[in-house]
């Protein structure tokens, strides 16, 4: 199975067993619908009911993002892997303070473990990151203290601060970065956090959506009615391995660099040329694999996605307590 990134401008359509995408120059490719997982949308492309209907009917989420890069939504096939059963808990352990805190604990202990992971990893190749470490060593030991919902984001809020000042020790060369700005991103750093915080938001829907969970009954975020919080609850536990430490390399590679952005009254954005290279280079990425502890074989970055969804149902079905991914290599 694979994931269609396409950036032209055109039409995407059913064409009789396969979806096309015909550019508005006149060429055209064939999607091959039996090994499609998902589809990008960037840019101006349009749709009808009928392919909407096929798409659906193959269970194939669309993600769309807008002209600059910025996701604007996903179409989300009728759901038909679905249970009663564990709708009913997730919607419980929701209701329910304790359950809902212990599980909301769980996701900022995974991301926190993660990013220290992170941090460490920078610090034994001689950035001097001790001072961070230290720091968030010390905010760590706070998350089983956290008695509510609001005290736990302010507590993930303060570690993610330490984490990001470091972030200009761990690039080789000088950045323009120094806090984290989204609303809009206001420099090449910032575009990259809020681009694949939203491709990783949007891989992890898809992955619930082949599973029985219900991606709007979150713990950490809130539910909310424009929303998939669940995917941001999720989503925290793997951006340390998939964002941050792809961003690091693009960086420190010269894969990417600000000649690769423009400034304009959206804020910072990548061009289009950019927005490819990066695309693909998260695509490539969440395609590598490595031997799981558990299982005793190869997955891939995406696959351990899914898990961490099967964990999160052991838990609500009272079978295995929910235990974070923690990065172990």
């Amino acid at each position: 199975m694979q994931s269609y990134y396409l950036f032209s401008s055109g039409t995407l359509f059913r064409k009789d067993n396969s979806i096309r995408i015909q550019r508005d120059d006149g060429e055209y490719k064939d999607l091959k619908i039996e090994v499609t997982r998902d589809i990008y949308l960037f840019g101006e492309i349009t749709l009808n009911s009928k392919c909407l209907n096929y798409l659906s009917r193959n269970r194939i989420p669309v993600h769309l993002f807008n002209f600059y890069g910025f996701y604007t939504g996903s179409f989300y096939p009728r759901e038909t892997n679905v249970s009663g059963t564990l709708l009913v808990n997730q919607v419980m352990a929701f209701e329910d303070k304790y359950t809902r805190l212990r599980l909301a604990k769980k996701f900022v202990e995974g991301a926190s473990y993660n990013i220290l992971r992170n941090l460490k990893y920078y610090s034994r190749r001689g950035k001097d990151l001790e001072e961070q470490i230290s720091r968030i060593t010390m905010l760590e030991k706070d998350i089983a203290k956290s008695d509510t919902i609001k005290e736990l984001m302010g507590l993930e809020g303060n570690i993610h601060r330490e984490y990001y000042s470091a972030w200009q020790t761990i690039f080789d060369n000088k950045v323009n970065f120094s806090s984290r700005v989204r609303r809009p991103p206001d420099n090449m750093v910032n575009t990259l956090i809020s681009f694949l915080n939203m491709m990783v938001y949007s891989t992890c829907l898809s992955e619930i959506y082949v599973t029985q969970l219900n991606p709007t009954v979150s713990y950490l975020h809130s539910p909310d009615e424009r929303r998939f919080s669940l995917c941001l609850d999720i989503s925290e536990v793997f951006k340390p391995l998939i964002v941050d430490r792809l961003i690091f390399s693009l960086i420190n590679k010269k894969q990417v660099s600000e000649k690769d952005f423009e400034k304009g009254s959206n804020g910072c954005y990548m061009k289009k040329s950019a927005l490819k290279k990066v695309t693909k280079a998260y695509d490539d990425y969440l395609n590598k694999t490595l031997r799981h502890r558990s299982l005793g074989r190869n997955v891939s970055y995406r696959h351990l996605i899914r898990l961490e969804c099967y964990k999160v149902i052991k838990d609500l079905m009272d079978d295995v307590e929910y235990s974070p991914f923690k990065i172990w290599w």
